[in-house]
């Protein structure tokens, strides 16, 4: 038999057949409730010459998993874009740097919606996103992915708020001046938040935006739990219990978001939702630290994205699929309740499992749920209901 044949049939029966009763059932409740998603990288291909969010883009060629074509073609309503910064150099200079970037990329959102405001709007409350769903387009909502860009400078959490920031991821892989990272090589700095990641917890709490503890070390989140008078989210994370790694959340983290009224989004990265090798676990960890206390440049970035691909070709065997999502989703619900759980993809940031390619895929995650006995209002709140309800809880007076 044609070996090029055999290579592809794992790949065949990914997606169910358009005239599953099932498959026709996901697609309707698509059309009925409102979905979000609180994790997507797309700021990181619009900073790229020449990519425009507005037109379609192939998944494999362009190495794009979000457009708003495609958001419509999936029925996402809405997505959070994250405007990320990689951890460089804790000094005045990496943190002015960090700043630029992050004011570029909130500019490159606003900009692409300037250009396209009949396919999506900017939205920053739960009300915003039912009147943009109504009308017919995205709404696009703004997180932060790292606290870097705040500096020691809390004016700049009014800054990033005012243009539209609804949550901020408090570390990423490494420590900043607001608390230490689960995964900084050097280890902890603080032992949870420092004393000015205490400050910025008190100040999102009254402006407005959530607390992401997504990536942070465990006395960090314990410290921003305890703090926050709001309630709290991991806007991508998945289950320790299910997939050994520090970026995931143990048993008992999630049941204290979950108590405190918050909630843990599932990400779709297969590092988190299954574990791999140890071989592929370091090869992945090196180029993930390689950023590291480094201010970003183009070349380092084509480099790292060259490495990553040689690597995801290597162990493409390890790549997770739809059902360890569905796992995730199954665990949260069965230590928290269907309440405390929802959908961080990470798309464009390393998100994608077999079956869910990208954004316009995304009725095939529904698809599993439904054969897994979940029912419309289930699927309501996790795909956007348990968000939304905690965003219209992020202000304390």
């Amino acid at each position: 038999m044609n070996h090029a044949f055999l290579a592809l049939l794992p790949f065949l029966f990914l997606s169910p057949p358009d005239d599953d009763p099932i498959t026709k059932k996901a697609h309707k409740i698509h059309q009925r409730v409102l979905t979000l998603d609180t994790h997507a990288d797309a700021p990181i291909m619009m900073q790229n010459p020449g990519f425009d969010v507005g037109k379609t883009h192939d998944t494999k060629r362009d190495q794009s998993q979000i457009d708003f074509p495609r958001m419509k073609q999936g029925d996402m309503d809405a997505m959070f874009f994250a405007v990320y910064t990689s951890q460089g150099p804790r000094t005045d200079e990496g943190h002015a740097e960090a700043k630029r970037n992050a004011l570029n990329q909130f500019d490159l959102i606003h900009q692409a919606l300037k250009k396209y405001p009949n396919l999506a709007e900017l939205a920053t409350t739960p009300d915003d996103a039912y009147r943009i769903q109504k009308a017919g387009k995205r709404a696009v909502f703004i997180g932060m992915e790292n606290g870097y860009p705040v500096g020691n400078d809390l004016s700049m959490l009014k800054t990033y708020y005012d243009l539209g920031a609804r949550y901020i991821t408090l570390t990423h892989f490494a420590n900043n001046l607001i608390g230490d990272s689960s995964t900084d090589p050097d280890g902890p700095m603080y032992g949870g938040l420092s004393e000015f990641g205490k400050k910025v917890v008190v100040e999102m709490n009254r402006l407005g935006i959530l607390i992401d503890v997504s990536h942070v070390a465990d006395s960090t989140f314990y410290d921003a739990l305890a703090l926050s008078k709001a309630p709290v989210i991991a806007s991508h994370s998945n289950c320790r219990a299910l997939c050994d790694f520090p970026r995931n959340m143990t048993d008992e983290m999630i049941k204290a978001i979950a108590a405190k009224g918050g909630v843990v989004q599932v990400n779709f990265v297969s590092d988190y939702l299954k574990k791999p090798s140890d071989a592929h676990r370091a090869a992945k960890t090196k180029i993930r630290m390689s950023r590291v206390g480094k201010v970003a440049t183009p070349e380092m970035e084509a480099r790292i994205a060259a490495l990553s691909d040689s690597v995801s070709k290597v162990y493409a065997s390890e790549r997770a699929s739809l059902s360890d999502i569905a796992d995730h989703i199954d665990h949260i619900v069965q230590i928290a309740g269907i309440d405390h759980v929802g959908i961080g993809s990470d798309f464009d940031g390393g998100g994608g499992v077999n079956g869910l390619e990208d954004v316009s895929q995304i009725e095939n995650l529904t698809v599993e749920l439904l054969r897994r006995k979940y029912s419309e209002a289930d699927i309501a709140k996790i795909w956007g209901g348990n968000l939304l309800r905690v965003l219209g809880q992020a202000k304390v007076n």
